[in-house]
C-alpha cells in the first residue's frame, strides 16, 4: 500500500523558513513525479511546486524565488524549502506523487503550515 508521510509543518514568524519533507513507502518512487500542493482555509488545493521523475522542477508563480523542491530518490523522500515565508503561506501542505502514464496519483495527509507573528 503506498504511503506518504509529511514532516516539518509549524508556527514561524513572518520572514523565516520551514523545511518540509515527504517520505514514501510501500511504491516505487523514482517513477513518480513528486509535488507539493497546499490548501488554505476556504481556499481550493493548489499546486506549490513539482519535481519530475528525472529532477525538473516546476514552481507556482507565487513561489518562485522563494520555495525550492527536491528530491533524493536513495531516501525515496522529496523535500520543499521553503524561505521568506509570509502570512499567505499558511495552509496545510500536501505531497503528491503523480505517474500519469501509469495513472497513479497518491496523496499525503498533510502538514500545516502557520505563518504569524
Amino acid at each position: 500500500q503506498p504511503q506518504l508521510a509529511e514532516s516539518g509543518g509549524g508556527l514561524v514568524q513572518p520572514g523565516g523558513s520551514l523545511r518540509l519533507s515527504c517520505t514514501s513507502s510501500g511504491m516505487l518512487f523514482s517513477i513518480y513525479a513528486m509535488g507539493w500542493y497546499r490548501q488554505a482555509p476556504g481556499q481550493e488545493r493548489e499546486l506549490v511546486a513539482q519535481i519530475s521523475y528525472d529532477g525538473k522542477p516546476n514552481y507556482a508563480d507565487f513561489v518562485k524565488g522563494r520555495f525550492a523542491i527536491s528530491r533524493d530518490d536513495a531516501k525515496k523522500t522529496v523535500f520543499l524549502q521553503m524561505n521568506n515565508l509570509n502570512p499567505d503561506d499558511t495552509a496545510v501542505y500536501y505531497c503528491n506523487a503523480e505517474n500519469k502514464g501509469l495513472a497513479l496519483n497518491h496523496w499525503g495527509q498533510g502538514t500545516r503550515v502557520t505563518v504569524s507573528s
